[in-house]
């Protein structure tokens, strides 16, 4: 790990394309003041001794995020389960109104947005998703006091509401502890499709509450509530902020952190809304591109996590058995995820690359869940596991966006247009699925092939805006600094412009070291 700079504080302020920006705007003094009085006390460690750090940081930090996001995941999937317990019969669900509570969710989703992503840049990180937590599990309890599609509908719009401060808070976080090339399989594991996993084995446990006081899904619920409900009061304790506040870490390893973090040039930890920084994260064609790969990879999650039961059941398995083949797509996606982000991590700037193979696998499967006649089993099952491939190339995707954004402010608007995406195909997705089309639901195969097929060209797209837009920098700054993926700089004029640059809340365009990951 590099030592402190003797120019590390020299410069008064920084300079950007919007005139002179003095410390006192950019800089977080906190953070300037906590690295200042350790410069000197903490000597330079081995690559060995900072890999021991990491590795805590990835026993502690991780599962945290994990089963934060994963219950969070279970409450959204829970519902096609409940499908198969008698949910809709004893809640006199007609037509499209099942269809309508998959997708209400994202609605609500849609409308928190906004301000949920100016709480998470505004306010502690840890603190707001802990409580963001807290209130989506205690919505999840509540859903069984429900008798009717209005209390169902409304329940689930403030659940979504809550529940978009998942993917922001939990990719910011990650992005406050590890270097750029670290996050990939960090937020693949952060993001596991274990919620499939768990919510299978509850839902399975609840097919022996079959005469018990209450209706079956209603204990799937009181299950899934009350896990999730404590899980939170301990996050509300435990979860840092930053490693600033990390309960787990040492003054002297918070410093190492701290200082590697900073070669992110993508994740200082600061409060301040800039809306200079929202006005370029508006105006950036990558986030928009992101935000069309976001609707079409979404329309298969948002159609499986509503109609994946359903569809296992209509094979003729019983509830406690589809319960049980429905535990598999989790553990496939995974795993799927978890390969191709290692590959991601073994072949530098070749993300977009995997993400395009990595969409051939869904195709398939998609192919063959349509094609293939209803009364042959097990083709169809495979068809529906090989679907579930689709989310290695959303998980790529989103630790892409997080590498290719810097700034607070700028990564809080970018990630809102990012999750906008996943809201709309997830609400998307449902509708896809006919009521009159049961079983084989056509529409809803049909659209998933066509937004899979999509998601290639946005990739492609993606990678070929990157690839122009470093060119442009490289003649712009005539090649003088260059920052690779692993967040060390190969070719800098000034060793000081780089590590000053750093500290700074500055954008990924004002950077001149930035360069975009492909």
């Amino acid at each position: 790990m590099k030592g402190s700079n003797p120019g590390f504080f020299e410069n008064d302020g920084g300079t950007s394309e919007h005139g002179s920006i003095s410390k006192d705007q950019l800089f977080n003094s906190h953070t300037a003041e906590f690295i200042r009085k350790r410069s000197s006390i903490y000597p330079d460690i081995s690559e060995d001794e900072e890999k021991k750090i990491i590795r805590k940081v990835d026993f502690i930090l991780v599962p945290m995020l994990f089963f934060t996001a994963t219950m969070g995941a279970v409450d959204k999937v829970s519902l096609s389960t409940a499908a198969i317990y008698g949910f809709k019969e004893d809640n006199n669900l007609v037509g499209q109104q099942y269809s309508w509570l998959g997708s209400i969710l994202f609605i609500g989703s849609l409308v928190g947005m906004w301000p949920m992503s100016y709480i998470l840049s505004k306010y502690p990180l840890g603190k707001v998703l802990a409580s963001a937590s807290l209130g989506w599990s205690s919505f999840t309890l509540l859903l069984c006091a429900c008798n009717g599609f209005a209390g169902l509908a409304t329940l689930r719009f403030l659940m979504g509401f809550l529940e978009c401060a998942i993917v922001p808070g939990c990719t910011l976080a990650a992005g406050r502890f590890y270097k750029k090339k670290e996050q990939g399989l960090r937020l693949a594991i952060i993001f596991a499709f274990a919620s499939s996993v768990i919510n299978g084995f509850l839902s399975w446990l609840v097919g022996y509450f079959k005469h018990g006081a209450l209706p079956e899904w209603k204990y799937l619920y009181l299950l899934v509530g009350s896990i999730s409900f404590l899980w939170s009061c301990l996050m509300l304790y435990f979860l840092p902020d930053s490693p600033m506040n990390a309960k787990f870490l040492t003054d002297r390893e918070k410093y190492y952190v701290v200082r590697r973090s900073l070669l992110n040039s993508t994740s200082v930890e600061t409060n301040d809304w800039k809306w200079y920084q929202a006005k370029e994260a508006v105006l950036d064609i990558k986030a928009y591109l992101i935000f069309l790969f976001n609707v079409c990879i979404n329309i298969p999650n948002g159609g499986l996590s509503t109609f994946s039961a359903i569809i296992i059941t209509n094979l003729n398995f019983d509830p406690m058995r589809a319960s049980l083949m429905g535990i598999p797509t989790g553990v496939i996606a995974t795993l799927a995820t978890i390969f191709f982000t290692w590959l991601c991590s073994r072949f530098e700037n070749r993300r977009c690359l995997i993400a395009i193979i990595s969409l051939l696998i869904p195709i398939i499967g998609a192919g063959i869940v349509y094609g293939v006649d209803r009364s042959k089993v097990g083709p169809q099952l495979l068809g529906l596991y090989l679907l579930y491939f689709y989310f290695a190339p959303y998980v790529v995707l989103i630790s892409l966006a997080q590498a290719n954004t810097a700034g607070n402010t700028k990564k809080s608007i970018t990630y809102s247009i990012n999750y906008l995406g996943y809201c709309v195909g997830a609400l998307i997705g449902p509708q896809t699925f006919r009521a009159n089309q049961s079983p084989k639901y056509t529409g809803g195969f049909i659209a998933m092939l066509v937004a899979l097929c999509l998601c290639i060209f946005f990739s492609g797209l993606y990678w070929l805006v990157c690839i122009w837009e470093n060119r442009n920098k490289d003649l712009k700054y005539n090649g003088k600094i260059f920052l690779e993926e692993d967040g060390n700089v190969e070719k800098a004029s000034d060793d000081h412009i780089f590590e000053d640059e750093s500290l700074f809340d500055l954008t990924d365009k004002e950077q001149k070291h930035f360069r975009y990951t492909t």
